[in-house]
């Protein structure tokens, strides 16, 4: 009997349901690959952190939707109306969320190498914050800022020296990240100095990102004790009082049975508890708190679903099942070995004793999405195959890899579905060319 890893997925008469919905009927109807979106589960997601930061931090704290865990126009109307802000961390992040109507106080714009384009338009569109990752940014911003007459608010990127016991790949707050500037080199405190002394910058605090796919408990409060500390020395070296800190990031989720279950509202009281505390200590006012979840919002809000191409077996070695679909449209175990429930859209509720590789269609040896999947015996060309949690990195990290086409995103709420990403066609491809 298949097992889910979120409560969203079910079996109904052998059949896979996701967000209440056949994945079958929608598949025939959509064609695959096919990342369907469960937009009652991101409101969900959304609510667990805004109600956790209303209760427990000051007036004024917020999370930030992280864009680039899944960036397209429709995103930005469930966040707003959640009351979230958006990060994002490029032009073509900005630009979607512009279109989408969301409102640009709410942005926090990211990034460790923004260009002069990235800073100027984002000045332009009058974007709520700029987080600073270096003293390069730090010049263009006052120099731009001073061209229209404004003060720009700003966070400095600080690296905590945190490891988060996460991917090596995702891990983002050690000194020797590439992000940000160092506490324990002393860089942070010469950046901040430096800011202080810009006619156009408005510094309002700092901001730290530990890194992605958290489990381990007490990440974020070491991270907070760090940050909380530095804030205290530049208050009483340089007399700034920090407004706000973000500690960005997020939470992890379940991929798989084996990965545990989050009580994010809790763990969040319990940051807070660490704040309240610290700060008394320290004697420094609680400034207004960020954060900065991506993959724990849209994570289990995604599916994508694929149709089974070929079915191979190498008797004595190994078995191959093969999809329309692949590492173009989700690389991450590519990138990262990562782990996934995969599951037949089909007899969920018959014995499923064909072990096989689940892998794509691109000319790669390493194009695979899971190693060792259970199937049904018998699974055959035109069975539809679905891979769970897929809402966050996977559309975000597509691409046209072979001339693959990206595939359709379908909205679900209600009983109901729509297309909000249009599938792509040969022509989409061929637009660029000349």
């Amino acid at each position: 009997m298949a097992k889910f890893p979120c409560n969203n997925i079910e079996e109904r008469d052998g059949d896979l349901y996701f967000a209440g919905q056949s994945v079958e009927k929608l598949a025939k109807q959509y064609g695959t690959p096919l990342y369907l979106m469960d937009e009652d589960r991101i409101r969900h997601n959304c609510r667990v952190y805004t109600e956790a930061f209303a209760k427990h931090f000051v007036k004024g704290s917020r999370p930030y939707f992280a864009s680039k865990a899944c960036c397209f126009k429709a995103i930005y109307p469930i966040i707003e109306s959640e009351d979230m802000g958006a990060d994002v961390v490029s032009l073509g992040e900005l630009l979607t969320a512009k279109a989408a109507h969301f409102p640009m106080e709410r942005v926090c714009f990211h990034g460790n190498s923004k260009t002069d384009e990235d800073i100027t338009i984002a000045l332009d569109l009058a974007v709520g914050c700029i987080v600073v990752d270096n003293a390069e940014e730090l010049y263009v911003i006052d120099r731009e800022a001073k061209k229209r007459g404004i003060k720009q608010k700003i966070l400095l990127r600080l690296t905590p020296g945190i490891d988060p016991h996460t991917y090596a790949a995702v891990a983002t707050g050690l000194v020797d990240s590439k992000f940000g500037s160092a506490i324990e080199t002393g860089q942070a405190e010469e950046l901040t100095k430096v800011a202080l002394t810009l006619p156009h910058i408005d510094l309002h605090g700092f901001h730290c990102h530990v890194g992605s796919q958290v489990f381990a408990e007490d990440v974020f409060e070491r991270a907070a004790v760090v940050m909380l500390t530095f804030c205290a020395e530049m208050q009483k070296k340089t007399g700034f009082v920090t407004r706000e800190v973000d500690l960005g990031g997020g939470y992890g989720v379940r991929y798989v049975e084996s990965d545990p279950s989050v009580d994010i509202a809790s763990r969040i009281g319990e940051v807070a508890a660490v704040i309240h505390k610290t700060c008394k200590e320290l004697g420094i006012a609680e400034p207004i708190i960020g954060m900065e979840p991506g993959r724990s919002i849209v994570a289990d809000a995604g599916m994508t679903v694929y149709t089974v191409q070929t079915v191979k077996k190498i008797p004595g070695y190994k078995n191959y099942v093969a999809m329309d679909g692949g590492m173009a449209d989700n690389p991450r175990f590519a990138l990262y070995g990562s782990k996934y429930t995969c599951l037949p859209v089909k007899n969920l509720d018959k014995p499923l004793p064909f072990i096989a590789a689940l892998v794509g269609r691109c000319c790669e040896s390493g194009d695979m999405i899971q190693p060792d999947i259970a199937f049904p015996e018998g699974i055959k060309r035109g069975d539809l195959v679905a891979t769970c949690t897929t809402g966050a990195y996977n559309f975000s990290m597509s691409s046209n890899y072979n001339r693959l086409y990206r595939p359709a995103v379908v909205m679900l709420k209600d009983g109901a579905s729509r297309i909000v990403v249009r599938r792509q066609t040969a022509e989409d491809l061929l637009s660029l060319d000349e």
